[in-house]
């Protein structure tokens, strides 16, 4: 006779982990830990860009090189190419099932959320050639740095809930981006490979610095790409930035921003993550997006070619990207 006890005929009867634990093959068992890995979609991925974590009692994924995110069943879904989510449950279900009766049932852990890191305090240091070597390379300077809140800084110390040593970095490549009110929302370590930025708080960059008299916008990757927008001379066009292109606007500010322009177009990075974005943002929001083919993003634009040639490059792509709205952009 078949021994049937074991098997399962909801989703949720399947531990929270284990279709992270079994579809991604990890080196370790899931018991509350964040996981970075080279992403599955993207097998180009030369660094470890996809991060397994918990969040709000269940288990989450974020793909920066694939510009996928979600939960168990949009992960099973995105591998397998389902179109229902119910497609990608009930393969679940099968799935488990088949492990169970060849393993034995998977453990059940009780997770507890993990506290992370958080900035405890930082210090501002004064401009120097390093940085000016650094920033210069896209034609940014010190003036649109300060315009858009951004500091150097000498180090900067993060701590832990529950752990009571702290953590102190120090660099002569650190910059805190600041809120107009002084907030520290962001730092960026250009020339770090495991930890270039530590997000702080939700932040729509450049929203500060608008004035809402122009006729057009520009919703650039980052805020190196927003100032670098800045210093192509587009005098009838503002910019922002989200905090990155896998994070979205909020709607508060699409719909601000929808209602103030007479046009909006996105221009993001020359990369798989730029252009999922820029389908995104089209399919969502029905903006736009302007794809610059030079080099990976509009700074590295400028630092390859210069001001005059990336203009003269991006000037075609943001007309055809708000064609029938636009007429010139001096």
């Amino acid at each position: 006779m078949i021994q049937t006890t074991s098997i399962v005929s909801t989703l949720e009867e399947v531990p929270a982990a284990w279709p992270f634990q079994y579809y991604l093959t990890l080196p370790e068992t899931l018991n509350g830990q964040d996981v970075k890995l080279k992403s599955v979609f993207n097998p180009d991925d030369s660094k470890p860009s996809m991060f397994i974590f918990f969040r709000d009692n269940k288990y989450m994924f974020k793909d920066f090189s694939a510009g996928k995110g979600g939960d168990a069943l949009t992960l099973v879904k995105e591998l397998f190419g389902y179109s229902k989510r119910w497609e990608a449950a009930q393969k679940i279900i099968n799935d488990y099932n088949d492990y169970i009766l060849s393993n034995g049932k998977y453990p059940v852990t009780i997770y507890e959320e993990r506290a992370r890191y958080q900035i405890d305090s930082f210090k501002i240091r004064n401009w120097t050639e390093i940085d000016k070597k650094y920033w210069m390379r896209y034609k940014i300077s010190s003036k649109l740095l300060e315009e858009y809140n951004v500091s150097p800084l000498s180090e900067f110390t993060m701590s832990k809930e529950g752990v009571n040593k702290k953590v102190t970095i120090r660099g002569v490549r650190i910059y805190g981006y600041f809120k107009k009110d002084g907030t520290l929302y962001k730092i960026y370590q250009p020339t770090s490979t495991d930890f270039k930025f530590f997000k702080v708080c939700n932040y729509t960059q450049g929203y500060d610095q608008l004035k809402f008299d122009k006729p057009y916008l520009v919703i650039c990757s980052s805020l190196k790409d927003l100032m670098a927008f800045k210093k192509l001379g587009f005098v009838n066009a503002e910019a922002i930035a989200p905090d990155s292109e896998n994070s979205k606007l909020p709607m508060s500010v699409i719909d601000t921003i929808k209602e103030k322009y007479e046009a909006v177009c996105t221009l993001f990075d020359n990369d798989e993550a730029g252009l999922r974005a820029m389908i995104s943002y089209k399919e969502l929001f029905d903006i736009p997006g302007a794809h610059l083919k030079l080099e990976k993003d509009l700074a590295d634009c400028i630092e390859a070619h210069g001001i005059a040639n990336t203009r003269i490059a991006v000037y075609p792509v943001l007309t055809k990207a708000l064609t029938g709205t636009i007429k010139e952009l001096p």
